[in-house]
């Protein structure tokens, strides 16, 4: 499995970074518009993420922003729902405007920081990604 990391903060990243290496391989990036042209490079190579992982607090563009970007580019592209990255936002505002307007942009889950491992990996099960032999 191929995973975009989008983190600001380099605790966070490092902290995520170790949760999401079980899962597969993980590409980091420190701003949204990092984020942005990783998922291009990807998509260009023929090489698609399989899941996005976005905090939505970030330099250069928000997690949202990025979100709504990465979703344009899959429509313009005709990429199929079952295809698509699965997108997983990450952030301390757990506020349910924040949640609502994160699902409406189309993100799969919302996790809520600090993020709890087991429930993560739960998550991780539930969007069907298991863990690395």
């Amino acid at each position: 499995m191929k995973i975009l990391l989008a983190e600001d903060d380099f605790a966070s990243r490092k902290f995520m970074g170790k949760i999401l290496d079980k899962y597969g391989e993980t590409d980091i990036t420190v701003n949204g518009l990092e984020a942005v042209d990783a998922y291009l490079m990807a998509q260009d190579d023929d090489e698609p993420y399989d899941m996005v992982v976005l905090d939505v607090m970030m330099p250069m563009l928000d997690g949202y922003q990025v979100l709504s970007t990465i979703r344009k580019l899959e429509a313009e592209k005709n990429i199929p729902m079952e295809k698509r990255a699965k997108v997983i936002m990450t952030t301390a505002l757990n506020e349910e405007l924040n949640v609502k307007k994160a699902m409406e942009i189309g993100c799969d889950a919302y996790v809520g920081k600090p993020v709890n491992v087991d429930r993560f990996e739960v998550l991780m099960s539930k969007l069907g990604f298991e863990q690395k032999a």
